[in-house]
């Protein structure tokens, strides 16, 4: 069966945590650490504009919460080098598994889109660093609904742009509160667990799909 398949961008397709390494030069030991929290907060910024209906681009956020994680370490950067880490966020890598999973799932026909709470621009920057935007039909971003997953608005938005039915349409993604407001609208789902020790939120749903990485989803869906 051919299905349309939305992946999600930061932390699915793309490491955040590949700012860590320009983050070691200016912090030393102190820089995954920074680097999580970071994320962390962009995240949590953006849940709460979405509750708020106070909507800003997604850039905005991880702008916001850089200068939150400063302030939280006390640590001092300087203009010039947050500069050179929002850029990073322009260019971080994509994960080992994600090209060669890509392009077994394009072999099958399967429509792939990239879905994401970022900002068109920013996803095409990423996808195209990483050589991968030759495996999507499209970019489908929040920016036309102007709120942030997990709201109903944004997987509604997302069926509508890819003509797509609710059951051919699968929410490909490491973050467990996009699996669930995926499921929440009647969407497939796939979790990647990229680690042992991710925990999924205990509220009675389950993924439709938990694998690794994008290789061993391709191969869970040749079986479907």
């Amino acid at each position: 069966m051919t299905y349309t398949l939305a992946f999600d961008v930061y932390g699915t397709l793309i490491d955040t945590q590949g700012v860590t390494n320009k983050l070691h030069s200016y912090l030393g030991d102190l820089a995954a650490q920074f680097a999580q929290q970071w994320r962390d907060k962009q995240l949590e910024y953006a849940f709460r504009r979405g509750l708020m209906e106070d909507y800003v681009n997604f850039s905005d956020c991880i702008q916001q919460a850089l200068e939150y994680t400063c302030q939280h370490f006390d640590v001092y950067l300087s203009t010039e080098q947050k500069n050179v880490l929002l850029e990073c966020y322009l260019s971080l890598p994509a994960f080992e598994d994600v090209a060669p999973g890509l392009s077994a799932l394009a072999e099958t026909n399967h429509q792939l889109f990239a879905f994401s709470n970022g900002t068109t621009e920013a996803v095409e920057s990423l996808l195209s660093h990483s050589e991968l935007d030759s495996f999507f039909s499209e970019i489908v971003t929040v920016e036309t609904t102007k709120t942030f997953k997990p709201s109903p608005k944004v997987y509604q938005h997302l069926l509508h742009t890819t003509q797509s039915s609710a059951d051919a349409t699968w929410l490909v993604s490491s973050n467990p509160f996009d699996i669930i407001g995926a499921a929440s609208q009647g969407l497939q789902t796939a979790w990647i667990k990229r680690s042992e020790k991710a925990v999924f939120d205990p509220w009675g749903v389950e993924p439709t799909l938990i694998v690794e990485n994008i290789v061993a989803l391709s191969e869970a869906l040749a079986q479907q």
